[in-house]
């Protein structure tokens, strides 16, 4: 169980069962406390990764044992040499040439 502080003040207690890439959070058994207000039980919430504030982990939870990075490092792959890469394609850029990218005029600015 974490509890979650927003950015409005209220806090949201509760059990995550997803984040995603955009931080927006999932959680179950939820007790949610608006600001001056009394607490409301929910099922499910979710929140929008721009409203959240912070994270209150629990003291129980051993931090120093799973913030471990126990998975193997992949292994560099060597790279080719300059030479191998030469004649590959004109210039280094890429792109159909010119200057910028889109909206920029043709001429002087």
């Amino acid at each position: 169980t974490v509890t979650i502080e927003l950015k409005n003040g209220t806090h949201v207690q509760g059990t995550i069962t997803a984040v995603d890439m955009s931080m927006n959070t999932h959680l179950k058994k939820v007790k949610m406390t608006v600001k001056n207000r009394e607490p409301t039980s929910l099922d499910t919430l979710s929140l929008r990764g721009n409203n959240i504030r912070m994270y209150i982990l629990p003291d129980s939870l051993p931090l120093d044992t799973l913030l471990i990075d126990d998975l193997p490092k992949p292994k560099a792959q060597k790279r080719k040499a300059e030479s191998d890469l030469r004649g590959r394609g004109r210039g280094g850029r890429g792109g159909r040439g010119g200057r910028g990218g889109r909206g920029a005029r043709g001429g002087r600015h």
